[in-house]
């Protein structure tokens, strides 16, 4: 049975912005005080997730809430130099084509969602914004309840260790991309239930041999 619901994930996932991610990331550390990174330690943190690498680079929880606002923040005025990834577009048509429908979950600003989704956006048929990367879980829940859509027929789709666990919490499958934020292979370790290596990889959602 295919997925009725796909619930993606936006930074990393449909939007490629961690080269802006990470030419913000050294100015948030000077500004909030934990460590900076040079490109050498890139690949490894690539390798780790998100609780790892804000112990790695000192940032305590609490100043979370704070350094998301001020990335969103900056994000909300370089925005126009943030693409989707190359077929993206299209694959979002396809699938809305094919009767699957479109959620957007995301910690990042709906206005900053709409703006790189552009003309994509009306393909998308709920949008959940503005939570912590780690407080998913409670919005997927909402977009199912919003939908009509069971949990088994759902899947959320992303590119960190955080969308996993959130999709865990929220009794929905999860598919990991290998074009994010986070490594394929450290995603893989996780056991998702689906993997994506390429953008085109996506329309298997809509297949009857999905899982």
């Amino acid at each position: 049975m295919r997925y009725r619901l796909v619930l993606f994930d936006f930074d990393g996932t449909l939007a490629d912005s961690f080269p802006f991610f990470a030419a913000t990331f050294n100015g948030l550390a000077a500004r909030h005080g934990f460590r900076t990174v040079d490109a050498a330690d890139v690949a490894t943190l690539r390798g780790m997730g998100p609780r790892e690498i804000m112990a790695h680079v000192g940032m305590p929880a609490w100043k979370l809430p704070i350094v998301a606002r001020d990335f969103i923040a900056a994000m909300r005025a370089g925005r126009s130099s943030i693409r989707l990834f190359g077929g993206i577009a299209d694959v979002l048509v396809e699938l809305d084509r094919r009767g699957v429908a479109i959620a957007v979950v995301s910690s990042n600003a709906r206005d900053n969602v709409e703006a790189v989704l552009g003309p994509s956006a009306a393909r998308v048929r709920h949008v959940e914004c503005g939570m912590s990367m780690f407080g998913k879980a409670a919005r997927i829940r909402k977009v199912l309840r919003a939908s009509g859509v069971a949990a088994h027929e759902a899947i959320s789709i992303g590119d960190q260790a955080s969308d996993f666990e959130c999709s865990r919490k929220a009794g929905v499958a999860f598919g990991a991309v290998a074009w994010g934020y986070a490594t394929i292979e450290s995603l893989a370790a996780l056991g998702p239930d689906m993997r994506f290596i390429k953008v085109e990889d996506l329309l298997r959602i809509a297949d009857d041999a999905a899982r």
